[in-house]
């Protein structure tokens, strides 16, 4: 049965068909946003995958090139792997929905949002969040929705919601908001320094929007949602769970686990999970099931030793951070380095500084192609957790956690006619026990101050965990969490900032949503423990960005020159620029407006490549003093190439005040001489005179 419903969002029109397309889809939505369509589909397997004790949830988000008239570049002219905001976008849906599931859901499903045209007034990437969830809300998969997320901007000093892809772009903030009809559930942010107060202002204000399309999504499913369907709960029995205590008992519990060193932990836990499998050696249903069995133990003992009792599994106080410590400088010849250590959580960054011209060039589903400056990776290695493990390469949590840094960082950043430079940011885990992408802002911050980037103000990042009970006044918020915290807690609440506001959001939650008094909370927590980092560890370390870039790294000389005259620069194919470059080793990049930027690491060089590009823009006037070789030499003169591609002649009768017969008495091939210019000659060619030099 096809049925199509609509309604006005943000002065632009939702229109939602089901039943139009994607029939054997469990659910399916084709969704239009002005002009911006995508198909979003939920699917479920029929049975619970065997031997998991985690509901596998995938989320996909395909950028297809024809939605906005391009074809793939490359060889094969054909989407490839997901790009990194496809990985993001699939992050944002997966986050906010996760939780809806029942808990003890086994069974594979799958959200699958295809981006099929593009407005730009509409963003695809909130199109298909609303799809992923009105696809899952109207199927017969079990969910406890409906939620709904709404974009905010901020042009201006205001606020717009759903802003388009250029308000997003170049606004102040960039925020997503996901809520049920209740409570919050999801906030992911990039903003410019927005105080705390403008941030709840227009979190709640999103908050409100989303209870209209919640509203739109009740209708939909009360007209044709289907029925949930039956599934096999994977739910450990209670009476294991009793049989557990009696060997081990809650006491024993709280002390294998109250320790503020993981392995420590671990080693304790592995002795009680021996124990537990002798005791049921016996029972192999009950065997398979003791992993499962005893995380659920641990963590019902941690959230009733942290709510009921106010420990915390390292003893420390429930505001207080773990010890801290930074250094710089630590890694030889690398343009900068920093270390960020908390507790057992320890991140290096490693900054590297390029010519503009290596900045990343991504091919999305944008008007034009876009050139990513400043690029942060984050790596996330076995060793760190005392794992082994083979590296494939990046995952979506690596990406995810590098993209938040990124965020957090570039409105601190130099713009381009200050500071001339491509920034790469590497943050390498050393050690991981909490919170790493927050701690990667931190070292990632002084690693830029230590490479002489002049960032604006530096930047901490934090993260607040919460408890809560049967009530939503029963709660308690955890400054800085551990690895033990976010595993067992119901909230992972990510905020970096400078002094002056927030520059990144990522809040995680496992329940279904927050009240506002805890994200008034967490966000006034996260902003007294990042004043504490900046001002106890951080400045200390190092209180302001170098004044000069290190030994090793590039130096940029920028020139203006006539854009008219970027061609003689440039020369026929690239000669002229490319005898520059080989003669003085440097890199060159001209933009279209005239600006030049020279870069190397021989300023003698450099120096050098400048005069020349100078010499070639110059307009040649009587009287200018030049230095160039000796390049022809004629019966009548030679020719003197005092720029790559710029020559002018020396008559034989201005190269001595004593009078000569032959130009090879006085000059060979390759001699190094000063000239001054005396204008053109009848044939248009620049005339120089040595003789007269010293009259100049």
């Amino acid at each position: 049965m096809f049925k199509s419903f609509t309604m006005e969002l943000a002065g632009r029109t939702l229109r939602v068909d089901v039943g139009r397309v994607g029939a054997q889809a469990n659910g399916c939505a084709f969704i239009m946003y002005g002009d911006t369509t995508v198909l979003s589909t939920a699917t479920a397997s029929e049975k619970p995958r065997d031997g998991i004790d985690f509901f596998p949830l995938s989320v996909e988000y395909e950028e297809k090139m024809y939605a906005v008239g391009k074809i793939p570049g490359g060889f094969n002219k054909r989407e490839g792997k997901a790009s990194e905001n496809a990985v993001l976008t699939s992050r944002v849906i997966d986050r906010p929905m996760r939780p809806l599931f029942p808990k003890d859901y086994r069974n594979d499903v799958t959200l699958n949002n295809m981006v099929m045209s593009v407005d730009p007034e509409c963003r695809p990437e909130l199109t298909a969040m609303l799809g992923s969830s009105i696809a899952t809300c109207i199927s017969d998969i079990p969910f406890d929705g409906p939620c709904a997320m709404t974009q905010v901007g901020l042009v201006d000093g205001e606020f717009i919601i759903n802003p388009s892809q250029e308000q997003w772009k170049n606004g102040d903030l960039n925020l997503t908001v996901a809520s049920t009809s209740e409570k919050v559930i999801m906030i992911e942010a990039g903003a410019n320094e927005v105080p705390e107060d403008k941030m709840l202002e227009a979190i709640y204000m999103a908050h409100d929007i989303n209870q209209t399309i919640i509203e739109f999504i009740n209708k939909m499913v009360e007209e044709v949602g289907k029925a949930k369907h039956e599934y096999t709960s994977c739910a450990i029995p209670t009476e294991l769970f009793d049989a557990m205590k009696e060997v081990v008992t809650p006491l024993e519990m709280e002390e294998a686990v109250f320790t503020d060193v993981k392995q420590v932990r671990e080693e304790n836990l592995r002795v009680i999970r021996d124990r537990l499998e002798e005791a049921f050696a016996d029972n192999e249903e009950w065997l398979a099931l003791i992993p499962e069995a005893l995380y659920q133990y641990q963590k019902k003992t941690v959230r009733k030793m942290i709510l009921k009792d106010h420990k915390r599994p390292d003893g420390r106080a429930i505001t207080q951070i773990r010890p801290l410590a930074a250094e710089v400088d630590l890694i030889p010849r690398v343009h900068g380095s920093a270390m960020f250590t908390r507790g057992q959580t320890q991140i290096c960054t490693i900054t590297t500084l390029a010519p503009l011209s290596e900045a990343q060039k991504i091919d999305g589903l944008d008007d034009n192609e876009v050139a990513k400056r400043y690029m942060h990776h984050y790596n996330f290695p076995a060793y760190s957790v005392g794992e082994t493990k083979v590296s494939r390469g990046p995952g979506r949590r690596e990406i995810g956690h590098g993209a938040l840094a990124e965020k957090a960082l570039v409105p601190v950043l130099p713009s381009e006619d200050e500071f001339p430079y491509a920034i790469r940011t590497v943050s390498e885990t050393f050690e991981s026990n909490g919170s790493t992408s927050q701690a990667s802002v931190c070292a990632s911050t002084m690693s830029l101050m230590a490479a002489g980037v002049p960032i604006k103000r530096p930047v901490a990042g934090i993260s607040c965990g919460l408890v809560t009970g049967d009530t939503d006044d029963d709660y308690l918020v955890l400054t800085d969490i551990q690895g033990l915290e976010d595993f067992f807690g119901d909230m992972d609440f990510k905020v970096a900032g400078t002094k002056d506001g927030i520059t990144a959001i990522q809040m995680d939650i496992k329940i279904h949503g927050l009240t506002r008094p805890i994200v008034e909370e967490a966000i006034k927590r996260t902003r007294e423990a990042r004043m504490y980092i900046l001002d106890e560890v951080m400045l200390p370390a190092i209180s302001a960005p170098r004044p000069e870039v290190g030994k090793y790294a590039p130096k940029i000389i920028s020139i203006q020159i006539d854009p008219e005259k970027i061609g003689e620069v440039v020369g026929q194919r690239g000669k002229t620029i490319n005898e520059i470059i080989a003669r003085t080793g440097v890199k060159i990049d001209i933009t279209d407006d005239g600006q030049v930027s020279v870069c190397g690491t021989d300023a003698a060089m450099m120096a050098s490549a400048v005069d020349m590009i100078k010499t070639i823009v110059t307009d040649f006037e009587e009287g200018q003093i030049f230095k160039g070789k000796v390049v022809s030499i004629k019966e009548f003169g030679a020719f003197i190439e005092f720029a790559p591609g710029k020559e002018g002649m020396v008559h034989i009768s201005k190269i001595s005040k004593e009078r000569i017969n032959h130009v090879e008495d006085v000059l060979t091939l390759g001699d190094n001489v000063t000239v001054v210019c005396l204008g053109k000659d009848k044939m248009g060619r620049i005339s120089f005179s040595m003789k007269d030099v010293a009259q100049v």
